[in-house]
């Protein structure tokens, strides 16, 4: 047997979240559910006690409804919490008090933060805007903007009153964004003034006014005076500085209740084979999907700071937010991870404390080509989990990692994708870490390897990747 790479020690074993939720189930469902990998075992095979533990674990805000799954073997057709009735930003908004829920840094050094009272007053100030403005249940609001702490205002704001949320990293084109929210036709487009990448500024106006004079469904335009607060924003229609559109005194927030599969998010395909596809994702899916993977398998708590580095255009943008649902800070970085130097991102750990870092596996690869030996240059005291997704881990990036990084930290590749805005595989506190290995198959997903003819691959052997049971 392969020894692992790394282990966790007794205290984050017994301290970790996923244990009170298998003492939870063991106690409560399954006397026969000890560890993970029967924790994994009972939730496929018992998918209506499992989500609704689930539920019940992660304090949702709504109501359930009698029923947890109809039709669970239908694959299109299972319905779950057919019943039930949430908000998702309720959900990511259940916290007001002075901890912080928003930490902003970008490359340019400029810094912001909001605490979750701040951040409440915020929403609800944009809320009352976008209402105001003609937004409702139904109704889609887009953004064209970098990863700001606006730009999560926006969709929480959007999100509370039962409309649609869609989002375009800046560094997209006019057609690539006229090729997405052209198909959705939002009401409201928020977007920024300007962006900078890598040291270099890059107007947004000009491209702002070409996706306007594309997409007649806008209304309205919100822009964000990033990097560019003098900009000259008169030649777009109906646009108004987000400051002068959200001055409306905050208030309480009128969260509307909606079922649970009512959509919250438009994500898209990439393009590669025709115009990008739409795909719509229900809110109350999404919100247990990410908590979930945030709290059991991440083991986020309130007390942790987690980034991922990410733009608005990935779906990884839309996983790390739901953080705010577990009540951890969310720290966003906007600019390249290697300006002013490779170090970058490590220089971010150290000064603002994050415990929880995410990129993508090429990051990584780039870090060791770059010689870069954090181990050495940085303190790295906070980080307990470096997560990896975006494209396979190599093995040799394992070795980077421990040899050089960090040796007490849990690497979790992760695997999942835009069409289910979550993940198939993922990490675990609780598990070893083996070189070239995602950790486990996440909870509630039954996920095999099937060769052509459907029969299930052996052990090492290649084949089709695939999910065998519905889940929400």
């Amino acid at each position: 047997m392969t020894e692992p790479i790394w282990s966790p020690g007794p205290v984050r074993r017994q301290t970790a979240n996923i244990r009170r939720f298998i003492e939870l189930v063991r106690l409560e469902l399954d006397p026969g559910v000890k560890d993970y990998w029967s924790l994994h075992r009972f939730s496929v095979e018992n998918p209506a006690e499992f989500w609704r533990a689930a539920w019940d674990f992660f304090a949702i805000r709504g109501t359930p409804g009698p029923t947890v799954v109809q039709d669970p073997d239908r694959m299109p057709g299972a319905r779950f919490f057919p019943g039930a009735q949430l908000n998702f930003a309720e959900n990511l908004l259940r916290h007001r008090d002075d901890q912080d829920a928003i930490i902003f840094r970008s490359e340019t050094g400029q810094t912001a933060r909001y605490t979750y009272r701040e951040l409440y007053d915020a929403v609800a100030r944009t809320a009352a805007a976008l209402e105001a403005a003609g937004v409702g249940e139904g109704d889609r609001v887009a953004g064209y903007l970098p990863n700001l702490p606006e730009t999560v205002i926006a969709m929480l704001a959007t999100t509370s009153l039962g409309a649609i949320w869609s989002s375009c990293s800046p560094d997209f084109g006019i057609d690539s964004v006229v090729d997405r929210l052209g198909q959705i036709e939002p009401k409201v487009l928020f977007c920024a003034a300007a962006y900078q990448y890598g040291g270099k500024t890059f107007d947004c106006v000009e491209k702002v006014a070409g996706i306007l004079g594309a997409i007649p469904s806008i209304e309205k335009t919100v822009v964000v005076p990033y990097v560019n607060p003098e900009a000259d924003i008169g030649r777009l229609r109906n646009a108004v500085w987000i400051a002068d559109f959200a001055r409306t005194p905050a208030r309480q927030i009128d969260f509307r209740c909606l079922p649970f599969d009512h959509p919250v998010y438009i994500l898209f395909s990439s393009g590669t084979t025709g115009v990008p596809k739409c795909i719509t994702h229900g809110a109350g899916g999404t919100l247990l999907q990410h908590l979930k993977e945030l709290v059991l398998h991440t083991n986020l708590r309130r007390e942790d700071r987690i980034c991922y580095f990410t733009t608005c255009g990935w779906m990884m943008w839309n996983w790390v937010v739901s953080s705010l649902a577990a009540g951890a800070a969310v720290v966003l970085y906007e600019g390249s991870p290697f300006h002013p130097s490779p170090a970058a991102m490590f220089d971010l750990i150290d000064d603002l404390g994050i415990t929880i870092y995410g990129t993508g596996a090429k990051a990584i690869a780039a870090w060791e080509k770059a010689g870069l030996r954090p181990r050495e240059t940085h303190e790295l005291n906070t980080l307990v989990t470096l997560l990896s997704t975006g494209s396979p881990l190599a093995p040799a990036s394992f070795d980077y990692v421990y040899r050089d990084i960090k040796q007490n930290l849990c690497l979790s590749s992760i695997a999942g994708g835009t069409d289910i805005v979550s993940c198939f595989l993922s990490g675990c506190p609780v598990l070893p870490v083996f070189r070239g290995e995602l950790q486990c198959a996440a909870l509630g997903m039954d996920v095999r390897v099937l060769r052509e003819d459907g029969s299930e691959a052996d052990t090492g052997e290649s084949g089709e990747l695939c999910c065998a049971g519905a889940f929400p």
